[in-house]
């Protein structure tokens, strides 16, 4: 089997590097090399031109590129299907960005359990580059995350738009500099980007973090302050527990539901979506 081989062109593709392409999959660069040569002298084709600013794509590779696609998503396909037991007719894999655990992934398990119980689920909660590339690789039907890469066979659909609050567990107000007891959640780098500009000077943290929940939880046990999503916070400013700094400037952050493009019509996926597009309006409660 070729598989591996595909996979392997396919991250050298996306990534334009057989170096990145290495570490991404976790070989040597002489593996991602070996697969590359062996797949080139199957198919009797160069698949890619390799320069100093990284490997770029022939002719052929093109060619190759959506049929590389085809060939691994079905591959993924068969092999879930025929694991399934006899009482499920079909598999369903999710793929949601960490910091949405809380309120996207378990009210939707919660929902497909209950309006597709003959539907098999499988969810997993990674960064969005990793569900991007699983997406785009087909060992995932369908993910809910950040900026999103735009790629062959993947339709990529604005989710929801959520807002960042900067909140404390002390009352204070917006100030210059670096500030005792920031925690800085790395949303991503568009927020980067937008609180580098805000304020301008604090390129680097004392404490940076990339998952929401555990820069909420230290600054709750031991002070502090940060960027946090309005969903998670709201209920602790309600408490009492959390000051809103209003002065702060609040920051968007689009959330984008991702998936593969040639199961648009299947019904399975069509259920998935719904079940999203409901605990988004009407969050089921957790038991």
């Amino acid at each position: 089997m070729y598989i591996d081989h595909i996979k392997t062109f396919l991250e050298v593709a996306s990534t334009g590097s057989f170096l990145a392409a290495a570490d991404s999959l976790c070989v040597t660069q002489s593996t991602v090399s070996a697969r590359i040569k062996a797949l080139e002298d199957y198919l009797n084709r160069t698949l890619f031109v390799r320069k100093r600013s990284g490997a770029e794509l022939t002719s052929g590779g093109r060619l190759f590129h959506p049929h590389a696609l085809t060939v691994v998503r079905a591959w993924e396909r068969a092999r879930q299907a025929v694991a399934l037991p006899e009482d499920l007719t079909a598999i369903v894999n999710l793929g949601v960005q960490l910091n949405h655990w809380e309120h996207i992934a378990a009210p939707w398990l919660v929902w497909m359990d209950d309006n597709a119980p003959d539907v098999a689920t499988k969810i997993i909660s990674e960064y969005s580059d990793s569900l991007m590339r699983q997406v785009r690789d087909g060992t995932l039907e369908l993910a809910v995350l950040y900026e999103p890469q735009h790629c062959a066979g993947v339709v990529i659909e604005p989710f929801v738009t959520e807002k960042l609050l900067m909140v404390s567990t002390s009352p204070r107000q917006v100030e210059a500099g670096q500030v005792p007891g920031y925690v800085f959640v790395d949303w991503g780098e568009a927020f980067r980007t937008q609180h580098s500009l805000a304020f301008p000077g604090t390129s680097a943290h004392r404490l940076t973090v990339r998952l929401g929940t555990v820069g909420l939880e230290h600054i709750l046990r031991h002070g502090g302050s940060g960027y946090f999503l309005e969903k998670s916070v709201q209920p602790l400013i309600d408490e009492g527990r959390l000051y809103l700094i209003e002065e702060a400037p609040v920051f968007e952050r689009p959330l984008f539901l991702v998936y593969q493009q040639d199961m648009e019509e299947e019904g399975v996926l069509q259920t998935a979506l719904c079940g999203l597009w409901e605990v988004l309006r009407n969050p089921p409660t957790l038991s």
